[in-house]
C-alpha cells in the first residue's frame, strides 16, 4: 500500500519515490507509488494536482482513483513511467496550500456553529479559497451572518493548534463530538480513525489536510447565508487573506 506522506506531514511538497504499478499502454489505469503526498480527495476536499519528474520528462497528475490502493491519474497524452521507475513527485503548492487553509476554515466554521447553535452538518464542498457548508439550522437570529463571521475570525485570531491524530476506533468513537455530519459514521471496517483536533474548539473525524494552527487560515469572509428548505441553511465562505 502507498505510504501516505500527506497524512504524515502535510507540508511535504516534493519527495522521491518509486512506481510500484502502472500500465503505460493504458494511462487511465493510473500510477501507484510506494510513497505519495498527493491527497486523493474525499470529505469534500478535491484531490491534489502536481507532477512526476523522471528521466528528463514530466507526467502531470490531475486526479486520483481510490480502489485497493491510490491510483494517480495522468493528464491525457502525458507519458507514464513504468513500474520500477524512480520518480520525483511535486505538488501544485498554491493549490494544496489554499485547500489546507480552506479546509481548516471549514472546521473552524463547523466548530463555531456547533458550539453556538448546536447544529449538525448536512453537506459541504470546497475549492481552493472558497467553500460552502450546510447545517441543520431551521432558524437563525438577526445578524447571523456577521455574528458568525466575527466568531470564526475570533477563533482564527486565537491561534489555536490544529492537530491530526490516528486513534483506535473504540477510543475515537468515545469522543461525543466525533461525527458532525448528520446521519454519517466512519467506515465500519476501519480499526483506526483519523481525528482533527482544533484544540479547545472542535474535534471530529476527518481524512483531509490542514494547516498547523488557526492563525494560518487567514481572515474568513462569510459571503452569504442561504435557505435550503425549512431545515437547512447554507453558509458560503471565502478565505480573504
Amino acid at each position: 500500500m502507498t505510504e501516505r506522506l500527506d497524512w504524515i506531514d502535510p507540508t511535504v511538497r516534493e519527495w522521491d519515490c518509486t512506481v510500484m504499478w502502472s500500465d503505460p499502454a493504458d494511462p487511465e489505469a493510473g500510477i501507484v507509488l510506494d510513497r505519495s503526498a498527493f491527497y486523493p480527495g474525499g470529505g469534500g476536499q478535491p484531490p491534489d494536482h502536481g507532477v512526476l519528474l523522471w528521466e528528463g520528462v514530466q507526467t502531470r497528475i490531475v486526479d486520483t482513483r481510490k480502489a485497493d490502493d491510490l491510483f494517480l491519474i495522468p493528464a491525457p497524452g502525458d507519458p507514464v513511467p513504468a513500474a520500477g521507475t524512480t520518480v520525483r513527485g511535486a505538488l501544485d503548492d498554491a493549490r494544496r496550500s489554499s485547500l489546507m487553509r480552506t479546509h481548516s476554515g471549514l472546521h473552524i466554521l463547523c466548530g463555531a456553529v456547533f458550539r453556538d447553535f448546536g447544529a449538525l452538518v448536512t453537506g459541504g464542498n470546497m475549492q481552493p479559497g472558497e467553500a460552502r457548508m450546510d447545517f441543520n439550522l431551521p432558524e437563525v437570529p438577526p445578524g447571523f451572518k456577521q455574528t458568525l463571521e466575527d466568531a470564526v475570525n475570533a477563533e482564527i485570531a486565537a491561534d489555536r493548534k490544529i492537530v491530526a491524530r490516528v486513534l483506535p476506533r473504540e477510543e475515537a468513537l468515545a469522543i461525543p463530538t466525533l461525527v458532525r455530519t448528520q446521519d454519517a459514521l466512519p467506515p465500519l471496517e476501519s480499526p483506526e480513525i483519523r481525528v482533527i483536533d482544533i484544540v479547545g474548539l472542535d474535534v471530529q473525524a476527518d481524512g483531509g489536510t490542514h494547516v498547523a494552527s488557526t492563525a494560518q487560515v487567514g481572515r474568513v469572509e462569510v459571503v452569504k447565508v442561504e435557505s435550503k428548505g425549512r431545515q437547512n441553511r447554507r453558509v458560503r465562505i471565502r478565505i480573504a487573506d
